[in-house]
Protein backbone atom coordinates (compact mmCIF):
# COMPACT_ATOMS: atom_id res chain seq x y z
CA UNK A 1 0.00 0.00 0.00
CA UNK A 2 1.56 3.79 -1.04
CA UNK A 3 2.13 5.78 2.10
CA UNK A 4 0.22 9.27 1.70
CA UNK A 5 2.77 11.84 1.49
CA UNK A 6 4.45 13.50 4.74
CA UNK A 7 4.47 17.61 5.56
CA UNK A 8 7.13 19.45 4.45
CA UNK A 9 10.08 19.85 6.00
CA UNK A 10 12.83 22.52 5.45
CA UNK A 11 15.52 19.85 5.16
CA UNK A 12 15.57 16.10 4.63
CA UNK A 13 19.32 14.20 4.97
CA UNK A 14 19.61 10.62 3.62
CA UNK A 15 21.49 8.99 5.59
CA UNK A 16 22.36 8.29 9.90
CA UNK A 17 26.33 8.07 9.64
CA UNK A 18 28.46 11.17 11.55
CA UNK A 19 28.02 13.39 8.62
CA UNK A 20 24.14 13.03 7.89
CA UNK A 21 23.53 13.54 11.90
CA UNK A 22 25.84 16.34 12.28
CA UNK A 23 24.46 17.95 9.18
CA UNK A 24 21.13 17.30 10.70
CA UNK A 25 21.94 18.61 14.28
CA UNK A 26 23.59 21.76 13.12
CA UNK A 27 20.89 22.08 10.59
CA UNK A 28 17.90 21.97 13.17
CA UNK A 29 20.18 24.06 15.50
CA UNK A 30 19.44 27.21 12.82
CA UNK A 31 16.11 26.65 13.26
CA UNK A 32 15.20 24.43 10.00
CA UNK A 33 12.74 21.54 10.12
CA UNK A 34 14.98 18.23 9.73
CA UNK A 35 14.04 15.00 8.94
CA UNK A 36 17.04 12.33 8.43
CA UNK A 37 16.25 8.93 6.59
CA UNK A 38 17.97 6.10 7.30
CA UNK A 39 17.71 2.55 5.89
CA UNK A 40 18.72 0.94 8.90
CA UNK A 41 20.04 1.97 12.66
CA UNK A 42 22.31 5.49 12.98
CA UNK A 43 25.61 4.50 12.34
CA UNK A 44 25.14 0.99 10.99
CA UNK A 45 27.25 1.69 7.73
CA UNK A 46 30.48 2.44 7.55
CA UNK A 47 30.81 4.29 11.01
CA UNK A 48 29.79 1.00 12.34
CA UNK A 49 33.62 -0.44 11.23
CA UNK A 50 35.66 2.75 12.03
CA UNK A 51 38.38 3.58 14.32
CA UNK A 52 37.43 6.94 15.13
CA UNK A 53 41.04 8.56 15.02
CA UNK A 54 41.41 12.55 14.32
CA UNK A 55 44.88 12.12 12.55
CA UNK A 56 44.52 15.22 10.18
CA UNK A 57 49.01 15.28 10.63
CA UNK A 58 49.76 11.30 10.85
CA UNK A 59 47.35 10.69 7.64
CA UNK A 60 48.55 13.30 5.45
CA UNK A 61 49.64 12.52 1.53
CA UNK A 62 51.24 14.25 -0.66
CA UNK A 63 48.74 15.61 -3.07
CA UNK A 64 45.98 15.57 -1.12
CA UNK A 65 46.52 19.33 0.33
CA UNK A 66 42.95 20.32 0.44
CA UNK A 67 42.04 17.28 2.31
CA UNK A 68 44.71 17.98 4.70
CA UNK A 69 43.65 21.62 5.18
CA UNK A 70 39.37 20.19 5.56
CA UNK A 71 40.84 17.75 8.36
CA UNK A 72 43.09 20.42 9.76
CA UNK A 73 40.44 22.93 10.16
CA UNK A 74 37.97 20.32 11.18
CA UNK A 75 40.19 19.07 14.49
CA UNK A 76 40.88 22.29 15.72
CA UNK A 77 36.49 22.39 15.62
CA UNK A 78 36.18 18.77 17.62
CA UNK A 79 36.88 19.80 20.79
CA UNK A 80 34.24 22.75 20.92
CA UNK A 81 32.05 20.38 19.01
CA UNK A 82 32.26 17.41 21.45
CA UNK A 83 31.50 19.37 24.42
CA UNK A 84 28.54 20.88 22.71
CA UNK A 85 27.19 17.46 21.66
CA UNK A 86 27.99 16.04 24.85
CA UNK A 87 25.41 18.38 26.71
CA UNK A 88 23.08 18.41 24.02
CA UNK A 89 23.07 14.42 23.68
CA UNK A 90 24.06 13.88 27.76
CA UNK A 91 26.24 11.16 26.67
CA UNK A 92 30.01 11.02 26.10
CA UNK A 93 31.54 10.31 22.83
CA UNK A 94 34.50 8.74 24.05
CA UNK A 95 37.34 11.49 23.25
CA UNK A 96 40.63 11.46 24.11
CA UNK A 97 43.40 13.92 23.30
CA UNK A 98 45.71 11.05 23.28
CA UNK A 99 48.04 11.60 20.22
CA UNK A 100 49.90 9.58 18.33
CA UNK A 101 53.31 7.98 17.81
CA UNK A 102 54.35 6.80 14.31
CA UNK A 103 56.66 3.77 14.31
CA UNK A 104 58.70 2.24 12.38
CA UNK A 105 60.28 -1.73 12.94
CA UNK A 106 63.30 -2.15 10.41
CA UNK A 107 65.28 -0.10 8.58
CA UNK A 108 63.09 0.51 5.59
CA UNK A 109 60.52 1.45 7.99
CA UNK A 110 62.55 3.81 9.46
CA UNK A 111 63.74 5.48 5.86
CA UNK A 112 60.22 5.42 5.18
CA UNK A 113 59.67 7.43 8.87
CA UNK A 114 62.14 9.81 7.67
CA UNK A 115 60.17 10.68 4.51
CA UNK A 116 57.26 10.85 5.81
CA UNK A 117 58.65 13.39 8.38
CA UNK A 118 60.69 15.60 6.11
CA UNK A 119 56.90 15.76 4.40
CA UNK A 120 55.10 17.11 7.49
CA UNK A 121 57.79 19.63 8.13
CA UNK A 122 57.95 20.83 4.42
CA UNK A 123 53.93 21.68 5.58
CA UNK A 124 54.48 23.24 8.59
CA UNK A 125 53.46 20.74 10.90
CA UNK A 126 53.97 20.15 14.70
CA UNK A 127 55.90 16.64 14.79
CA UNK A 128 58.33 15.46 16.72
CA UNK A 129 61.14 13.12 15.73
CA UNK A 130 61.97 10.32 18.73
CA UNK A 131 64.79 8.15 19.15
CA UNK A 132 63.35 4.70 20.18
CA UNK A 133 64.06 4.91 23.48
CA UNK A 134 62.59 8.43 23.80
CA UNK A 135 59.44 6.64 22.46
CA UNK A 136 59.40 3.81 24.75
CA UNK A 137 59.81 6.33 27.68
CA UNK A 138 55.99 7.41 26.32
CA UNK A 139 54.87 4.04 25.96
CA UNK A 140 56.17 1.04 27.72
CA UNK A 141 54.93 -1.29 25.99
CA UNK A 142 56.66 -0.70 22.66
CA UNK A 143 59.11 -3.41 21.66
CA UNK A 144 62.70 -3.06 22.01
CA UNK A 145 63.24 -3.68 18.28
CA UNK A 146 61.89 -0.05 17.74
CA UNK A 147 63.65 1.93 15.45
CA UNK A 148 62.63 5.25 14.76
CA UNK A 149 59.15 7.27 16.10
CA UNK A 150 57.38 10.65 14.86
CA UNK A 151 55.56 11.87 17.65
CA UNK A 152 52.04 13.80 16.42
CA UNK A 153 50.27 15.23 20.09
CA UNK A 154 47.89 16.88 18.57
CA UNK A 155 45.97 13.91 17.00
CA UNK A 156 43.07 12.78 18.96
CA UNK A 157 40.44 10.07 19.11
CA UNK A 158 37.04 9.42 19.84
CA UNK A 159 34.59 6.63 19.63
CA UNK A 160 32.26 6.39 16.74
CA UNK A 161 29.53 4.43 17.40
CA UNK A 162 29.18 6.20 20.76
CA UNK A 163 29.76 9.45 18.05
CA UNK A 164 26.57 8.42 16.58
CA UNK A 165 24.28 7.63 19.65
CA UNK A 166 25.19 11.11 20.73
CA UNK A 167 24.54 12.92 17.36
CA UNK A 168 20.94 10.87 17.24
CA UNK A 169 20.12 12.13 20.66
CA UNK A 170 21.29 15.32 19.90
CA UNK A 171 19.49 15.65 16.80
CA UNK A 172 16.50 14.80 18.50
CA UNK A 173 16.88 17.23 21.42
CA UNK A 174 17.39 20.01 18.83
CA UNK A 175 13.63 19.17 17.77
CA UNK A 176 14.77 17.30 14.77
CA UNK A 177 13.30 13.97 13.17
CA UNK A 178 15.53 10.23 12.88
CA UNK A 179 13.31 7.87 10.58
CA UNK A 180 15.16 4.43 10.73
CA UNK A 181 14.06 1.54 8.68
CA UNK A 182 13.20 4.13 5.69
CA UNK A 183 15.24 3.47 3.03
CA UNK A 184 14.80 6.08 0.19
CA UNK A 185 14.83 4.66 -3.86
CA UNK A 186 14.90 8.06 -5.15
CA UNK A 187 15.43 11.50 -5.20
CA UNK A 188 12.38 13.74 -6.22
CA UNK A 189 13.33 16.16 -8.97
CA UNK A 190 10.93 18.43 -11.10
CA UNK A 191 12.31 20.96 -13.58
CA UNK A 192 15.60 20.91 -12.63
CA UNK A 193 14.39 21.50 -8.36
CA UNK A 194 14.34 18.99 -6.18
CA UNK A 195 10.90 18.44 -4.61
CA UNK A 196 11.65 15.91 -1.10
CA UNK A 197 12.45 11.99 -1.71
CA UNK A 198 10.39 9.03 -2.25
CA UNK A 199 10.60 6.23 -0.16
CA UNK A 200 10.93 2.36 -1.43
CA UNK A 201 7.55 1.51 -0.09
CA UNK A 202 6.53 4.48 -2.17
CA UNK A 203 5.82 7.07 0.62
CA UNK A 204 7.31 10.71 -0.35
CA UNK A 205 9.01 12.95 1.97
CA UNK A 206 8.30 16.79 0.91
CA UNK A 207 11.65 18.75 1.31
CA UNK A 208 12.70 22.12 0.05
CA UNK A 209 16.31 20.84 0.53
CA UNK A 210 17.94 17.89 -0.17
CA UNK A 211 21.49 16.60 1.36
CA UNK A 212 23.00 13.06 0.30
CA UNK A 213 24.78 11.93 3.28
CA UNK A 214 24.56 7.90 2.64
CA UNK A 215 28.10 7.14 2.26
CA UNK A 216 29.16 4.61 -1.04
CA UNK A 217 25.55 3.56 -0.81
CA UNK A 218 24.47 6.86 -1.91
CA UNK A 219 25.47 6.13 -5.73
CA UNK A 220 22.04 3.82 -6.20
CA UNK A 221 20.15 6.83 -5.61
CA UNK A 222 17.44 6.68 -8.48
CA UNK A 223 16.17 10.09 -9.72
CA UNK A 224 19.40 11.85 -11.19
CA UNK A 225 21.01 12.12 -14.20
CA UNK A 226 24.54 10.04 -14.49
CA UNK A 227 26.20 13.70 -14.80
CA UNK A 228 24.23 14.51 -11.83
CA UNK A 229 25.52 11.57 -9.33
CA UNK A 230 28.92 11.52 -7.57
CA UNK A 231 31.40 8.61 -8.93
CA UNK A 232 32.21 6.79 -5.90
CA UNK A 233 33.74 3.32 -5.00
CA UNK A 234 33.42 1.19 -1.94
CA UNK A 235 37.28 0.22 -0.05
CA UNK A 236 36.99 -2.30 2.32
CA UNK A 237 38.34 -2.16 5.23
CA UNK A 238 38.71 -5.62 7.82
CA UNK A 239 39.14 -4.43 11.96
CA UNK A 240 39.68 -5.85 15.01
CA UNK A 241 37.59 -4.77 18.29
CA UNK A 242 39.42 -6.27 21.65
CA UNK A 243 40.02 -5.86 25.22
CA UNK A 244 42.48 -6.12 28.27
CA UNK A 245 40.95 -8.06 31.03
CA UNK A 246 43.17 -6.60 33.24
CA UNK A 247 41.93 -2.91 32.14
CA UNK A 248 43.42 0.57 30.61
CA UNK A 249 47.54 0.90 30.78
CA UNK A 250 48.97 -1.06 27.89
CA UNK A 251 48.40 2.13 25.46
CA UNK A 252 47.62 5.45 25.62
CA UNK A 253 48.58 6.65 22.05
CA UNK A 254 47.35 5.64 18.83
CA UNK A 255 49.95 3.52 16.92
CA UNK A 256 50.51 3.80 13.98
CA UNK A 257 52.73 1.43 11.71
CA UNK A 258 52.57 2.12 8.19
CA UNK A 259 49.28 1.04 7.14
CA UNK A 260 47.94 -0.39 10.11
CA UNK A 261 47.20 1.26 13.59
CA UNK A 262 46.63 0.39 17.56
CA UNK A 263 43.56 2.97 18.92
CA UNK A 264 43.18 2.67 22.61
CA UNK A 265 39.73 3.76 23.63
CA UNK A 266 41.26 4.64 27.12
CA UNK A 267 38.99 2.51 28.91
CA UNK A 268 40.99 -1.55 28.24
CA UNK A 269 39.09 -1.25 24.79
CA UNK A 270 41.43 -1.21 21.47
CA UNK A 271 40.75 -1.58 17.64
CA UNK A 272 43.48 -2.69 15.25
CA UNK A 273 43.39 -1.73 11.73
CA UNK A 274 42.72 -1.91 9.12
CA UNK A 275 43.20 -3.35 5.72
CA UNK A 276 42.60 -1.48 2.59
CA UNK A 277 41.27 -3.32 -0.30
CA UNK A 278 39.24 -2.45 -3.45
CA UNK A 279 36.69 -5.78 -3.59
CA UNK A 280 33.48 -3.81 -4.04
CA UNK A 281 30.52 -4.37 -1.66
CA UNK A 282 31.99 -7.89 -0.48
CA UNK A 283 32.60 -7.19 3.66
CA UNK A 284 33.50 -10.56 4.28
CA UNK A 285 36.47 -10.54 6.87
CA UNK A 286 39.47 -13.32 6.15
CA UNK A 287 41.99 -15.18 8.03
CA UNK A 288 44.48 -13.53 6.36
CA UNK A 289 43.72 -9.87 7.30
CA UNK A 290 43.24 -11.09 10.84
CA UNK A 291 46.95 -12.76 10.68
CA UNK A 292 48.23 -9.82 9.24
CA UNK A 293 46.66 -6.98 11.19
CA UNK A 294 47.79 -9.24 14.91
CA UNK A 295 51.24 -9.79 13.21
CA UNK A 296 51.86 -5.99 12.84
CA UNK A 297 50.62 -5.14 16.30
CA UNK A 298 52.23 -7.70 18.03
CA UNK A 299 55.92 -7.06 16.73
CA UNK A 300 55.53 -3.46 18.12
CA UNK A 301 53.35 -4.07 21.16
CA UNK A 302 54.00 -7.22 22.46
CA UNK A 303 51.09 -7.26 24.96
CA UNK A 304 48.69 -7.03 22.13
CA UNK A 305 48.62 -11.19 22.23
CA UNK A 306 47.12 -10.84 25.36
CA UNK A 307 43.98 -8.94 24.84
CA UNK A 308 40.86 -10.78 24.05
CA UNK A 309 39.42 -10.27 20.15
CA UNK A 310 35.51 -8.97 20.60
CA UNK A 311 34.53 -8.77 16.90
CA UNK A 312 35.83 -8.77 13.59
CA UNK A 313 34.19 -6.90 10.91
CA UNK A 314 34.90 -5.25 7.71
CA UNK A 315 33.37 -1.82 6.43
CA UNK A 316 33.27 0.28 3.31
CA UNK A 317 34.78 3.86 2.85
CA UNK A 318 33.47 5.81 0.54
CA UNK A 319 36.31 7.01 -1.74
CA UNK A 320 35.86 9.41 -5.07
CA UNK A 321 38.28 8.98 -8.48
CA UNK A 322 40.25 11.78 -6.79
CA UNK A 323 39.89 10.69 -3.33
CA UNK A 324 38.37 13.85 -2.10
CA UNK A 325 35.54 14.53 -0.64
CA UNK A 326 32.29 15.90 -2.30
CA UNK A 327 30.83 18.27 -0.60
CA UNK A 328 28.33 21.13 -1.92
CA UNK A 329 25.21 21.73 -4.19
CA UNK A 330 24.64 19.17 -6.98
CA UNK A 331 25.25 19.99 -10.46
CA UNK A 332 22.48 20.70 -11.89
CA UNK A 333 19.71 20.48 -9.43
CA UNK A 334 18.26 22.97 -7.25
CA UNK A 335 18.25 22.64 -3.34
CA UNK A 336 20.19 19.58 -3.59
CA UNK A 337 23.56 18.90 -2.10
CA UNK A 338 26.03 16.12 -1.65
CA UNK A 339 28.40 15.02 1.24
CA UNK A 340 29.91 11.96 0.04
CA UNK A 341 32.98 10.34 -0.36
CA UNK A 342 34.85 11.40 2.80
CA UNK A 343 36.94 7.87 2.48
CA UNK A 344 38.77 7.11 6.28
CA UNK A 345 38.40 10.70 7.53
CA UNK A 346 34.45 10.45 7.60
CA UNK A 347 34.67 11.21 11.72
CA UNK A 348 37.35 13.55 11.80
CA UNK A 349 35.40 15.62 9.16
CA UNK A 350 31.89 15.43 10.42
CA UNK A 351 32.12 18.84 12.08
CA UNK A 352 33.58 21.12 9.48
CA UNK A 353 30.94 19.07 6.76
CA UNK A 354 28.27 20.32 8.60
CA UNK A 355 29.49 23.68 9.16
CA UNK A 356 30.05 23.99 5.08
CA UNK A 357 26.95 22.46 4.35
CA UNK A 358 24.63 23.91 6.50
CA UNK A 359 26.32 27.47 5.61
CA UNK A 360 25.06 26.99 2.14
CA UNK A 361 21.56 25.23 3.49
CA UNK A 362 20.97 28.82 5.19
CA UNK A 363 22.67 31.08 2.67
CA UNK A 364 25.44 32.39 5.30
CA UNK A 365 29.06 32.59 5.79
CA UNK A 366 30.44 31.21 8.72
CA UNK A 367 33.62 31.29 9.89
CA UNK A 368 34.77 27.94 9.12
CA UNK A 369 33.64 28.19 5.55
CA UNK A 370 36.25 30.94 5.90
CA UNK A 371 38.95 29.46 7.70
CA UNK A 372 38.77 26.47 5.22
CA UNK A 373 39.55 28.52 1.90
CA UNK A 374 37.73 28.85 -1.33
CA UNK A 375 40.58 27.31 -3.19
CA UNK A 376 39.46 24.43 -0.83
CA UNK A 377 35.75 24.27 -1.26
CA UNK A 378 36.05 24.85 -5.12
CA UNK A 379 38.00 21.69 -4.85
CA UNK A 380 35.75 19.69 -3.15
CA UNK A 381 32.69 20.73 -5.56
CA UNK A 382 30.32 17.94 -6.02
CA UNK A 383 30.17 18.92 -10.23
CA UNK A 384 33.88 18.24 -10.33
CA UNK A 385 32.72 14.64 -11.52
CA UNK A 386 29.90 15.32 -14.14
CA UNK A 387 30.48 13.81 -17.05
CA UNK A 388 33.14 11.62 -16.30
CA UNK A 389 31.99 7.83 -17.47
CA UNK A 390 32.73 6.93 -13.91
CA UNK A 391 30.25 8.61 -12.33
CA UNK A 392 27.70 6.87 -14.23
CA UNK A 393 24.82 4.71 -12.02
CA UNK A 394 26.52 1.25 -13.59
CA UNK A 395 29.51 2.51 -11.63
CA UNK A 396 27.26 2.31 -8.36
CA UNK A 397 25.43 -0.82 -8.57
CA UNK A 398 25.24 -2.42 -5.30
CA UNK A 399 24.66 -6.59 -4.79
CA UNK A 400 21.24 -7.54 -5.09
CA UNK A 401 19.93 -4.40 -7.08
CA UNK A 402 18.83 -3.01 -3.25
CA UNK A 403 17.26 0.42 -2.35
CA UNK A 404 20.10 2.59 -1.56
CA UNK A 405 21.18 5.84 -0.62
CA UNK A 406 19.70 5.82 2.76
CA UNK A 407 22.41 4.23 5.15
CA UNK A 408 25.48 5.55 6.40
Amino acid sequence: MRRSSSAEVDVAVIGAGPIGLSVAWRAALSGCSVVVLERDEPGSGTARHAAGMLGPVAEVTAGEEPLLALGLRSAELFGAFVDELQDASGMSVGYTRCGTLLVARDDDEASALERELALRVDLGLAVERLRPSAARRLEPALAPALRLALDVPGDHAVDPRALVSALAAALRAAGGELRCGAPVASVDVDSGRVRGVVLEDGGTVRAARVVICAGVWSGGLRGLAADQLVALRPVKGQILRLHDPAGPGLLTRVIRMGPSYITPRGDGRYVIGATSEERGFDQTVTAGAAFELLRDASELVPGVSELVIDEFTAGLRPATPDNLPAIGPAPGVDGLWWAVGHRRGGILLSPVTAELIVDELTGTSSSDAQAVGADVIAALDPGRFAGRPSGGRAAHAAPGGAPLGSAA
